[in-house]
């Protein structure tokens, strides 16, 4: 606390003709109510000012308005404003999803895909972007293959080899390869590893 600004210096003439002045002290009211409560109470004159300032203190404390509390009205318009908001999140979600009728996925799926397959799958989430080509590099990364290109065991889940053959270009004879495909399960890992952000979408199976 800063005395200076409490107890303030003046200087008087109190003759009013130009002699010498004195010096005097002039209180702001923090500086009374401090000299008050610190006073002898015993002194009608302190004990007078400590009633005044207590008095003081306690309507002040009384016109000090609490908070009013929310009428029924304003409670029920708060409720509805609620409920609008978990409807339109709920609306939100169901648009988020994917239509029924055009993508499906489900734990119990069998099949598998091709890399170019399971890329383009994987490519409909708008987090990932990829290819044939880096979808392979993605998984020599992730160590799903072994440097020869063969599945993992840890990994029998996710990929799968299947035996395909082609023509050879120049001889005219079938030439027979292995080929590495994703499962749905291997769509699903590699979904999260790449940073999808919506479900995993497959479609659905065409009717016979």
């Amino acid at each position: 606390m800063d005395v200076d600004q409490v107890f303030l210096r003046s200087q008087e003439n109190p003759s009013g003709l130009g002699g010498r002045p004195r010096e005097d002290f002039r209180m702001t009211r923090h500086g009374a109510y401090l000299l008050a409560m610190n006073g002898d109470p015993n002194k009608p004159e302190v004990a007078a000012a400590q009633t005044y300032f207590a008095r003081m203190t306690r309507e002040a404390e009384v016109r000090t308005k609490t908070p009013a509390l929310p009428s029924n009205r304003d409670l029920a318009l708060m409720v509805i404003a609620e409920a609008d908001r978990a409807d339109a999140a709920e609306a939100r979600a169901r648009e988020l999803e994917p239509s029924a009728q055009a993508w499906d996925v489900l734990a119990s799926a069998d099949g598998d895909y091709s890399l170019r397959d399971a890329a383009h799958i994987l490519n409909r989430d708008r987090g990932i972007a990829t290819g044939q080509n880096r979808l392979l590099r993605s998984i020599r990364e992730f160590e799903m293959v072994d440097r020869n290109g063969v599945p993992y065991s840890k990994h029998s889940a996710h990929l799968v080899e299947r035996a395909t053959s082609y023509q050879h270009p120049h001889t005219g004879e079938a030439v027979l390869s292995r080929q590495i495909r994703v499962t749905v399960q291997g769509l699903r890992y590699l979904h999260r590893r790449l940073g999808g952000e919506g479900p995993l979408r497959l479609p659905l199976p065409q009717a016979g």
